[in-house]
């Protein structure tokens, strides 16, 4: 299979966009998200990853166009949204671009490169008003919380924590990162299923909240 079945039903607000001088000297594509403009759950993740352009089928974003398509954090993520019962979830990145670090891996983006595709992020959150936005990591909370004009305080502590959004009628719920849930996933007081078991929990209750 030389492509990855994700239907590329992605919301284009900026074909070609150069707010991002050093994103746009990085990226191949731009990772734009994916999936179900009317789904009840939209995902964010920091910035796609350096991908693998030989993959048969987990490029990645910076290859594929299309946000959390890289094999361990891509298929993580979406594995765990199908287990919730969100296979269609849209998912998208805070940050469209590879942020490049010189050495063919990825760096933090800048302050600068997340508020300058804070409008896009906005814009996916207002064309699919979801009832749940999950944040995957303590980048992509910071993101979704600076819409709201709000800073954040201790990441692990607000792991799990439903917060309500001003920006969109939704509730935002934080979770590890995929690729470093097996790091932190311990200081929680989770086994790898107990804390699957408690995200699909948070996520439903997310949305059947929203839904009353």
């Amino acid at each position: 299979m030389s492509d990855p079945p994700f239907p590329d039903r992605s919301h284009v607000l900026e074909p070609g966009c150069s707010r991002c001088p050093d994103l746009v000297a990085c990226r191949e594509r731009i990772s734009w998200g994916t999936g179900d403009r009317d789904a009840d759950v939209l995902a964010v993740g920091e910035a796609p990853g350096a991908g693998n352009p030989d993959a048969d089928r987990w490029r990645g974003g910076n290859w594929t166009g299309k946000a959390y398509t890289a094999r361990h954090s891509g298929r993580r993520i979406r594995d765990l949204l199908a287990a919730a019962g969100h296979p269609d979830a849209y998912v998208t990145n805070a940050v469209k671009c590879f942020p490049c670090d010189g050495e063919g891996s990825n760096r933090e983006p800048t302050p600068g490169e997340r508020a300058n595709c804070r409008t896009h992020l906005r814009t996916e959150l207002e064309t699919v008003e979801p009832a749940a936005v999950v944040a995957t990591g303590r980048h992509a909370t910071v993101s979704l919380l600076a819409l709201d004009g709000r800073d954040l305080e201790g990441f692990l502590d607000r792991v799990l924590e439903p917060i309500g959004m001003d920006v969109v009628d939704a509730t935002l719920l934080p979770v590890l990162h995929p690729s470093y849930q097996d790091v932190w996933r311990s200081r929680l007081g989770y086994t790898a299923a107990e804390y699957r078991g408690a995200v699909c929990d948070a996520i439903e209750a997310a949305v059947d909240e929203q839904s009353v």
